[in-house]
């Protein structure tokens, strides 16, 4: 079983938006667990409202320490997902997630304001810990069609920093996913859903890609 962090000390960033959809996307082909230990349990809220069955087993409102207990269900999991708070003051909270992950995925809005906590989540609590990690660009606006390559182009070459080649655009669907109980498994694949449902499946096939590297060791 890999365990994964979906990670910012930023809030608002759509954490809560990757750990589920990712985990709806991974359960096509795996057997996934998602693990909220948010203080603010934005996906049991989410979890809640869905009317069908998860496609993925859930555990809301865990003790980030139980998290190396969990590397006991190897044998019923592949992938563990885990949606952790967004602020400084759980920083403890977050650091034991890291410490039991085999991957981290650091979500990043095209925001002038989100580019400081990025970096600093990145450089203070994923790379001391040598642990294989991506930013995965969340809220593309296809209506701006430079916004991609220039936050790309600063990952790139600005920053140096590890990222997906897969994104996430600004839809409607996904915004009103929480509320309406969808996930990428239950929405009805249409032209309004379309763009969407590639968007996060292209993420999770390049996410399991990327998590079978950690068996080669840490970065």
């Amino acid at each position: 079983m890999r365990v994964i962090a979906v990670a910012n000390q930023k809030g608002g960033v759509g954490k809560t938006t990757v750990t589920m959809q990712l985990g709806a996307a991974l359960s096509r082909r795996h057997r996934v667990l998602v693990v909220d230990v948010d203080r603010q349990q934005s996906t049991v809220w989410w979890s809640e409202n869905i009317r069908d069955r998860l496609p993925f087993d859930f555990a809301g409102n865990q003790n980030p320490k139980v998290l190396t207990r969990m590397r006991e269900l190897h044998a019923e999991y592949d992938f563990l997902l885990v949606d952790t708070p967004g602020s400084l003051e759980d920083t403890p909270v977050l650091e034991t997630v890291l410490d039991a992950a085999d991957y981290a995925i650091v979500s990043l809005t095209p925001e002038a304001l989100a580019v400081e906590p990025t970096m600093r989540t990145i450089a203070r609590l994923i790379e001391p810990r040598q642990m294989r990690h991506a930013v995965l660009l969340n809220r593309i606006d296809p209506r701006i069609p430079a916004q991609l390559k220039a936050w790309r182009d600063l990952l790139d070459t600005t920053w140096g920093i590890p990222r997906l080649d897969a994104y996430l655009r600004q839809y409607k669907t996904q915004a009103d996913a929480p509320v309406l109980g969808h996930l990428v498994t239950t929405v009805r694949d249409n032209r309004h859903t379309a763009g969407a449902i590639a968007d996060i499946t292209r993420v999770g096939l390049e996410v399991s890609e990327q998590v079978a590297l950690t068996g080669i060791g840490r970065w």
